[in-house]
């Protein structure tokens, strides 16, 4: 069976969400497959954040389905989908101030009975994240925002998830931080056959770390490839990857027009 031919670990079909009036999200359909790192890329505010909370239950879309390992999951309690091996890192981290580090990380283990499995776990994310290995008595709201995002990826990865969903990991990093953390991304990937989909609005670093990527624009996906050949796209190159012609900086971002519209 090639790639193109396994079934989807994860399937959403033509949903919409909507936040009151205001419709944030129209008829997105996607596939990811197990083991993949799928992306979805857009500019601030294009549905990306809606996409992953949708899935994961935090938002009950209007229209549509999501199915999970073959089972409709479409609005159901966002605790039961953690129990079926999908989490969600929100955007922002979301870590719990007054609680240590250590206390954070088990708190992603609550649905877990497997203590043998949890103290694996633990020292995986110590291996991954050593600096949580040194703050693990210390409150997560003393960390920085680096260390944050350590801790959040790292309390997702304690509940044993089959599926990750990742909210913008880049998001207030540095450059040094930001590729450190798509590195241990791309480990989980490979080390522990972790699936992940990833909103982001760092191109570079998501292309790079991702096999197959969407492209959403106005709450719509507007292209879909490999990463590849997204990277060799002349839209992804100018609008996404800042890859414009010499002399034309001033105006052509806002008066080209994409060529998927």
């Amino acid at each position: 069976m090639s790639a193109a031919d396994t079934p989807p670990l994860l399937a959403l079909a033509n949903v919409e969400s909507a936040y009151g009036p205001i419709k944030a999200i129209r008829g997105i359909s996607l596939r990811v497959r197990p083991q993949e790192v799928v992306t979805v890329l857009g500019s601030n505010g294009a549905g990306k954040s809606t996409i992953l909370k949708t899935i994961s239950g935090v938002l009950d879309p209007t229209r549509g389905t999501v199915r999970f390992k073959d089972e409709d999951i479409t609005a159901h309690d966002p605790a039961e989908i953690v129990k079926r091996g999908l989490v969600h890192v929100p955007e922002g981290r979301e870590v719990f101030p007054l609680l240590s580090v250590h206390d954070n990380l088990m708190m992603g283990a609550y649905t877990r009975s497997d203590r043998d499995g949890v103290a694996k776990d633990l020292e995986q994310v110590y291996r991954y994240f050593p600096i949580l290995r040194e703050r693990q008595k210390q409150d997560a709201g003393l960390l920085s925002g680096g260390q944050q995002q350590m801790l959040a990826i790292s309390r997702a990865l304690m509940a044993a998830p089959t599926l990750m969903l990742l909210d913008e990991p880049s998001l207030g990093l540095s450059p040094k931080l930001t590729r450190e953390i798509f590195e241990i991304v791309v480990r989980i990937n490979r080390e522990r056959g972790t699936t992940i989909l990833l909103v982001e609005q760092n191109a570079h670093m998501a292309l790079n770390a991702a096999d197959f990527g969407y492209v959403l624009e106005n709450g719509r996906i507007v292209m879909e490839d490999t990463c590849d050949r997204l990277r060799e796209k002349e839209d992804i190159r100018e609008f996404y990857l800042g890859m414009k012609e010499a002399g034309v900086r001033g105006e052509r971002r806002w008066k080209k027009k994409k060529t998927w519209r």
